[in-house]
Order: C-alpha cells, then structure tokens, then sequence
C-alpha cells in the first residue's frame, strides 16, 4: 500500500470512529441541553441548544485524545455545555435590568458579610436594598435563571457575559480552587442545592422534592447561592489582584 493509501484509510477510519463516537453520544447533548434550559428563560429554544450541543460534540469527536485519562464523556460534556454556552452568549439575552441587580445584591452579601463576620441572611440583604422579602427573592429568582458563563469576569480578566454559571469558569486551577472553597462554606442549604443540581444534575422541581420546598423556593437558593459566590470570588480577585 502506497503512503498516500495508507493515510487515506487512517483518515477514513479516523472518520468512521468519529461518527460513532458522535451516534453513540447524541443523547448526551439532549441530555445537557434539557437539564441547561430547565434554568433559562423560555424564550430560549432547546432545539438551539441542541443544535449548538451537536457542534460541540463534532468538535469533540474530532479532537478526543484517549491517551490524555479522561473518558470521551466526561469531555465531550465539558465542550458540548461549552458549545451551548457560547451560543447564548451571542444571543446576549439577559436583561440588562435583571444582571444589574444582581449586582446588587452580590455586592450587599459582600458589604453586610464583611461588617458583620457572619452569613448575611434573606431578611439582612433584602434590608440592605431597601426590598421587601418577597421583592428580593424575586430578584434571585430571576437573576438565578441568567446564571451562565462566569461569575463576572473570567480569572484572567476576560470580559464574560455577567451573573454566570461559576462552573465553567473554572479552566485556571487557582480560581477552581477558591471556588471550591467559596462552595465549601456556603450555608448549608445552599450548599446541598449547589451539590444536587450541578453534581448529580438534578433539576430544581427534584431538588424541591428531596428538601420538601417549593421549586421556587429552591430557585431562590440557588440564585442566592450564585450571588454568594459572586460576592466572596470578588474578594478572591481582589486579593489576587493586589499581589499580582
């Protein structure tokens, strides 16, 4: 067989098990999607999702290297859910009303947990802003459904889309580790929602079931955690900034 034939087949066989890798794993990118759009706005389409899921899974077929440890799965999930993020990025379809006050309300976490030493509560925050309860809890309720990319700004100084998914910011290893420290002393409710939704990918009416509340309620932790997290990284960055 002559070189030319010899790496034509390489490549058709190369192309073959791409294929398969992408049939075997459709069902992952349905599987990512739902799950994503279960905490967007329904103005959101699965079907974008999906198609945008599809081209992340191409993607990966394409470029998996199995002598690196990790499974096809756990990477081709990491650069589907990419992939989808990445296109709502471009659609930019969070109001910009809901992304500055969560702002806000990250910012009251951070001022109140400061003077005070502890956790600042519901009613502390809502206080704070000058809402009443209900109010507030809108607000997190809300802003927990534009929860997508990073918390703000990516660690090397990025410019991402605000009020984001904290996990997929995690590519620098400093940044995952304060993350997983800011997860760690989360109030313990918050922490539970935290483990349930992104680890065992748990939706928020399941969630609601396990801890016996509302799912609105348990969208309420959620963005409330989110908004925690944003405010304690803030003073990560800071900190990281000054000795830089």
């Amino acid at each position: 067989m002559t070189a030319a034939r010899s790496y034509e087949s390489a490549g058709t066989s190369r192309a073959h098990a791409d294929d398969g890798l992408i049939l075997r794993h459709a069902d992952l990118v349905k599987r990512i999607a739902y799950h994503l759009a279960g905490r967007l706005p329904p103005t959101v389409e699965v079907d974008d999702l999906i198609q945008a899921g599809m081209i992340g899974l191409i993607e990966a077929a394409s470029n998996f290297n199995s002598t690196r440890g990790a499974s096809f799965e756990t990477y081709a999930g990491i650069r589907i859910r990419g992939a989808m993020i990445d296109a709502l990025r471009k659609l930019d379809w969070a109001p910009r009303s809901v992304r500055s006050k969560a702002r806000d309300v990250a910012r009251a976490i951070r001022e109140i947990e400061n003077e005070t030493g502890r956790e600042a509560r519901d009613s502390d925050i809502a206080e704070r802003l000058g809402l009443a309860l209900g109010d507030y809890h809108r607000i997190v309720q809300n802003a927990a459904s534009c929860q997508l990319s990073s918390l703000e700004d990516s660690p090397a100084g990025e410019s991402v889309a605000a009020d984001a998914d904290p996990f997929s910011a995690a590519a620098d290893e400093d940044f995952r580790g304060a993350l997983a420290a800011a997860i760690n002393q989360l109030p313990e409710r918050e922490r539970l929602v935290m483990s349930l939704y992104y680890r065992d990918e748990l939706n928020l009416k399941e969630i609601g079931l396990v801890l016996k509340v509302t799912e609105s309620r348990i969208c309420q932790l959620h963005g409330q955690a989110l908004s925690r997290l944003k405010a304690r990284l803030a003073e990560w960055r800071g900190r990281t900034d000054e000795l830089a």
